[in-house]
């Protein structure tokens, strides 16, 4: 990821933290509000506006660009040994995503079948782990990276495969906030990665809204899980019949 990503990226997190939009940016920048949503896509700020925005957001330039190195410091994925320590222990693995989603130390403990001092080790744990940075009153900080990702086909990978995505798909997805389908079709190979970029922007769509959101109350946010996938495939039932197969993979 570039610098300018990094810092752009941070000062979305700022802006989310201090309750600001984009219109109190256009506001404070004297654009109009698409104009601004432009800049934060093209990442075209001149250092005139990031300094209107620090201000806005009463804290220096410096103190922006010092966020963004911290930022940069943080872990970007696990070590095998530390997601296996993650799946070896559900009660580990529910209290580190528990984290990640924002809830605070006594939401868990009164949600989940885990006493206090139960709790404390795990938070310790973690701590260990560089998960998060424990601080006074079991209070957490994560040190998580934006870009954060769990390792290709890693021991976390494969515990979602075993253990969570059947049982993600037992549902007809026809309640509310559900949705689901499944198309089939013959894609050329420039629209296959076309298609698999625009998915990637729907993730990191995904990530932004759930950052964004992290301001409110826990009352008002809900476990919301997203799956996309895609790949050149045919079913197993088809390809049986083939006199030769001759299936391409990218």
């Amino acid at each position: 990821m570039s610098q300018t990503r990094h810092i752009i990226d941070t000062l979305k997190k700022l802006l989310r933290a201090n309750g600001k939009t984009y219109k109190d940016v256009a506001d404070c920048l004297e654009l109009s509000e698409p104009s601004v949503k432009r800049l934060f896509a093209d990442q075209g700020f001149t250092l005139d506006r990031l300094e209107k925005i620090c201000l806005m957001l009463d804290i220096e330039l410096l103190e922006l660009m010092r966020s963004t190195e911290q930022q940069r410091q943080h872990t970007s994925r696990l070590s095998m040994e530390q997601e296996r320590e993650l799946v070896g222990d559900i009660r580990l693995l529910l209290v580190a995503h528990s984290l990640m989603n924002k809830w605070n130390f006594e939401q868990i403990i009164d949600t989940y079948r885990i006493d206090q001092h139960e709790g404390i080790q795990l938070l310790a744990r973690l701590d260990r782990m560089k998960i998060i940075e424990l601080l006074p009153g079991n209070r957490t900080r994560l040190l998580i990276a934006q870009d954060f990702s769990w390792i290709p086909d890693g021991p976390i990978q494969r515990f979602f495969e075993q253990q969570i995505q059947a049982e993600f798909f037992q549902s007809r997805f026809a309640g509310k906030g559900e949705y689901r389908q499944f198309v089939s079709g013959m894609l050329s190979e420039a629209a296959i990665l076309e298609l698999i970029s625009k998915l990637r922007k729907v993730v990191a769509e995904f990530n932004d809204r759930h950052q964004q959101d992290e301001i409110l109350p826990l009352e008002q946010r809900y476990g919301t899980s997203l799956l996309l996938a895609t790949r050149p495939w045919e079913s197993r039932v088809f390809a049986d019949f083939r006199r030769q197969k001759n299936t391409k993979t990218l």
